[in-house]
């Protein structure tokens, strides 16, 4: 190629505005807004379905951090304190509802495995399962009365993300990028950091009937946590002309398809994914973290799989304005649902336990905790008793269980609610999982009953017509 040549073949590449302005009307504009929006006016990045939206009301969050431990953490091992279960381990009692069948069953009591003390100045109790976590149990909101409305792993892990048992709905993660929009068209507003999925699959993060720019992506701990994310043309002109006729051809397919929304998914993905090759690299880049953070992650230089791992990159993550982050806890060879042996809670409570305390103590010291909302929880707990006296295992236990919620403008060092005193059943102040998400997307600034998506004939939304904030919770 002569110089002369190769100087038109130069001006022949539109910048990224005439890119925009040449090849980006009609629905392509949309598409297109959201890949280069920082170049374009205000009015025209407010056209995406992505911009940054103002919340109902002044905002305590800006941000949420999920950590999902599935398979059911047993509530009575770890964050609800019952001595008369452990003064009447043993004891034949009468309970009425056995794995969602109702009626009359004899059942024995079974202590927890691991010894309960106090943490922090607040003195609330945590068991030994979770020693780092005490540590810093004056930051958490320990809620002790949680609810849910099934006894399976399948419909209870939909529960606790979508707000429905019975059918898939958009996942919570979906609805706050929905209602928010995202602060970084470069990175996407609804990461999920896990190995594979849990129970209920990838419906999880599922954005459902929103728009498919709000689903959740999935990033693989490993040595490619995002497959092809790494430019493979010369320049980013070139890859900028690739997506221009990419773009052509979408809108001749979709001139005779109107309202193609998977068309629009996959448009949006096309530029998410070329944003991300700028920055996604970056942020999964730990080689600028000190050894002392590391070390508190429980992380050796050059490591990319761990929990450890999940929590340092979600800091980052949210650093770099990602809206929703989950981390999911599915363990090396099983997790947390201990059928056969509660001795199985051990090594796994052991994989979290250190990145969860170091991720609180990392937010509070870069001020972020704040405006960050910790959620820890699972689908639901384990039985207090079992048909066996001897037996080593808990069953599902949906009737009560426990989670916990740190910063964003809830209430540190407290133990909410209370189950009865063999942590059976719910005792005082009920928090159902549609009061859990109605709190979540309060502290965000989002009234859950304003949030909705008119679907099929009926406007929806995460709390379904339930849902109640936990005012007693908020600072």
């Amino acid at each position: 190629m002569t110089s002369e040549t190769s100087e038109s073949w130069q001006k022949a590449i539109p910048t990224r505005r005439e890119f925009l302005q040449r090849f980006g009307g009609g629905f392509g504009a949309l598409a297109l807004s959201s890949l280069l929006a920082e170049e374009l006016p205000a009015a025209e990045q407010n056209a995406s379905p992505l911009a940054p939206r103002q919340p109902h009301f002044p905002p305590r969050a800006k941000r949420v951090i999920f950590l999902y431990m599935t398979g059911g953490v047993s509530h009575v091992d770890s964050f609800d304190h019952k001595p008369e279960l452990i003064a009447n381990h043993g004891k034949k009692i009468t309970v009425d509802n056995w794995q969602g069948k109702t009626g009359e069953f004899a059942r024995y009591l079974k202590r927890p495995n691991w010894e309960f003390r106090p943490g922090g100045e607040s003195g609330v109790q945590i068991s030994d399962l979770f020693p780092h976590i005490r540590e810093v149990v004056d930051d958490l909101c320990v809620i002790r009365s949680l609810k849910s409305d099934h006894t399976n792993h399948y419909e209870s892990t939909l529960g606790m993300h979508c707000g429905s048992w019975t059918f898939a709905r958009p996942s919570i993660g979906s609805w706050i990028s929905y209602g928010l929009g995202t602060v970084n068209r470069n990175l996407p507003s609804f990461v999920v950091i896990a190995p594979h999925a849990p129970y209920a699959g990838a419906q999880t993060w599922g954005s459902d009937f929103l728009p498919g720019c709000h689903q959740g992506m999935q990033m693989i701990p490993g040595n490619d946590p995002i497959p092809n994310i790494h430019r493979q043309v010369a320049t980013s002109k070139l890859q900028e002309l690739e997506l221009e006729q990419l773009a052509s051809a979408n809108r001749k397919h979709l001139a005779n398809r109107p309202a193609d929304n998977a068309l629009e998914a996959r448009i949006r993905s096309f530029e998410t994914a070329f944003g991300m090759q700028r920055e996604a690299p970056e942020a999964l880049d730990l080689s600028d973290e000190t050894a002392a953070t590391l070390k508190m992650y429980g992380l050796s230089a050059g490591q990319k799989t761990g929990f450890g791992w999940q929590c340092l990159v979600a800091r980052r993550l949210a650093e770099r304005g990602v809206r929703f982050i989950e981390l999911i806890d599915v363990g090396s060879s099983n997790n947390w649902d201990a059928h056969g042996d509660m001795a199985t809670h051990g090594p796994l409570a052991q994989n979290v336990d250190q990145p969860i305390a170091a991720l609180i103590r990392d937010l509070k010291q870069r001020g972020m905790l704040d405006e960050t909302l910790v959620v820890w929880t699972t689908e639901f707990g384990r039985t207090p008793y079992h048909e066996k006296p001897d037996h080593a295992g808990r069953e599902h236990h949906h009737q009560v269980f426990s989670s916990w919620i740190a910063g964003g403008g809830i209430k540190g060092g407290l133990a909410y609610g209370a189950s009865d005193e063999f942590g059976i059943d719910v005792a005082e102040d009920r928090v159902h999982v549609h009061d859990f998400h109605a709190t979540i997307l309060h502290q965000l600034g989002i009234d859950h009953e304003r949030l909705t998506f008119r679907h099929a004939g009926r406007d929806y939304r995460l709390t379904d017509v339930h849902g109640d904030v936990v005012q007693d919770i908020l600072a």
